[in-house]
C-alpha cells in the first residue's frame, strides 16, 4: 500500500503523465515509472514512453509513416542512444482524445506484431528438429 501511495503522488507531480493518462482512459492504459520517464502498458503491453513533457509511440512499418509525416523523431534518451521503434506524438494528436487512442492502438498493435515475430524465431528446443540417433 506505501508503494502504490508514493508512486500515486509521483504521478500526480508529472501533470502531462496524467493528462496522457486521461486522455487514453477508455483504453484503461497503466503508467509505470522507468529510467527517469514512465513506460505506458496496455494490458501488459508496452506501447509507449512519456519523457518531460514528450510523449513515445511504438512504431513498425504500418504506423511510422504517420510519424515522419508530422516531422517527428524518434526517441533519444542519451547523446548516443536512438530508440529508433518509438516516434514522438505530435501534440495536435496528443490534444485530441479520440485521434490519441487510434494512434494508441497502432502503436499496440505494432508491438504486439514486434512480440509475435520475435516469438517466431525463438522455437523452442526439440521443436522442428529430429531426433538424435545413437
Amino acid at each position: 500500500m506505501f508503494f502504490a501511495v508514493i508512486q500515486y503522488w509521483v504521478m500526480i507531480k508529472n501533470s502531462f503523465v496524467t493528462f496522457v493518462q486521461d486522455q487514453l482512459h477508455e483504453l484503461g492504459v497503466s503508467p509505470r515509472r522507468m529510467f527517469g520517464g514512465y513506460g505506458l502498458y496496455h494490458r501488459g503491453v508496452f506501447f509507449g514512453i512519456v519523457s518531460g513533457d514528450q510523449l513515445y509511440f511504438k512504431t513498425n512499418d504500418q504506423n511510422r509513416p504517420d510519424y515522419l509525416e508530422s516531422g517527428m523523431s524518434p526517441f533519444q534518451p542519451s547523446e548516443k542512444q536512438t530508440l529508433s521503434s518509438y516516434y514522438e506524438v505530435p501534440a495536435e494528436v496528443i490534444e485530441d482524445g479520440e485521434q490519441l487512442i487510434e494512434w494508441a492502438h497502432k502503436a499496440i498493435a505494432a508491438q504486439e506484431a514486434a512480440k509475435r515475430k520475435t516469438t517466431k524465431k525463438r522455437a523452442p528446443r526439440g521443436i522442428g528438429s529430429e531426433p538424435d540417433s545413437d
